[in-house]
């Protein structure tokens, strides 16, 4: 059976860092979650390091000034590290075969919010696929909306005629935002590849994406634990890392209708996604 847990607090003294989804977790991309707040702050009083990894299609500098608009005072946490900095990183460097030789101008699929991940690195967006060398996919728009993959195909067959390798800098499908669900790159990024386009997702669940996380901790991984809401990115990312795992049980999962669900029906879901935490969240509290 699955252990339910209501709060962090008797977690506290098995870790000595924390590697904390944002959505569905820290916020629902509106507001932070009640008690998140005093939870960090304890852990941060207990003496842990905090890290939250998300899969935001932006840099971690955009991610934090959000997180202090929705209270989350940046002493409460160490770092921040997102698919988005990481996608900068990468593009920065160039060392990543898939990125190595893309050109300068990109097709973006995304919104203005999302411009910071190529910020400096001249890189030019468009919207016309006939001024692009490649697809830089940060999910979807104001204009078509987040409900379905239906209004992109247009531009994802205009894509793969040309050829584009796509760059996904958010590997979730979905995300659930003030209570309605919407998805996100990874569920472009996974269309393309069903037309026959390469893609590259940066973010969970690659393990890769966990290594600039545990440089900044600077610590084992067995004194360290992950805790998200989704068992396709965060569960199978941490697992995959080997770290510890608990499922957030807000977000993705309260949409799902899990929210409340018994240990059994958890456990029979966990082992269905093939991921395997240590225990369930019902809140990110103390």
């Amino acid at each position: 059976m699955m252990l339910i847990l209501d709060g962090i607090a008797s977690l506290a003294p098995r870790y000595r860092g924390f590697v904390l989804d944002l959505w569905g977790v820290v916020h629902d991309g509106q507001a932070a979650f009640p008690g998140v707040a005093e939870a960090l702050a304890r852990l941060r009083e207990g003496g842990a390091r905090i890290v939250f990894l998300s899969n935001a299609p932006r840099r971690s500098h955009v991610v934090e000034a959000q997180l202090t608009g929705f209270g989350i005072d940046r002493a409460l946490y160490d770092a921040a590290m997102t698919s988005g900095e990481i996608t900068w990183r990468l593009l920065r460097d160039r060392a990543h075969p898939f990125v190595r030789d893309l050109g300068p101008r990109a097709l973006h699929i995304g919104a203005a919010r999302d411009h910071s991940v190529v910020e400096d690195l001249g890189i030019t967006l468009t919207d016309r696929p006939d001024e692009a060398d490649w697809l830089l996919n940060t999910g979807p728009d104001p204009e078509r909306g987040g409900q379905s993959v239906d209004p992109y195909e247009p531009t994802l067959r205009a894509a793969l005629e040309r050829g584009f390798p796509m760059l996904c800098v958010n590997p979730d499908r979905a995300v659930v935002v003030g209570g309605g669900r919407i998805i996100c790159a990874g569920a472009l990024a996974e269309r393309y590849a069903a037309l026959g386009g390469a893609t590259l997702e940066i973010g969970k669940p690659d393990p890769a994406a966990y290594d600039p996380v545990m440089a900044l901790l600077d610590l084992p991984r067995a004194a360290v634990l992950a805790i998200g809401d989704s068992p396709h990115t965060d569960l199978a990312g941490a697992q995959a890392a080997g770290l510890d795992a608990v499922w957030a049980l807000g977000g993705l999962a309260a949409e799902e209708g899990l929210a409340e669900a018994g240990p059994d029906t958890l456990a029979a879901r966990a082992k269905a996604e093939g991921v395997s935490p240590i225990a369930a969240l019902r809140a990110l509290r103390w």
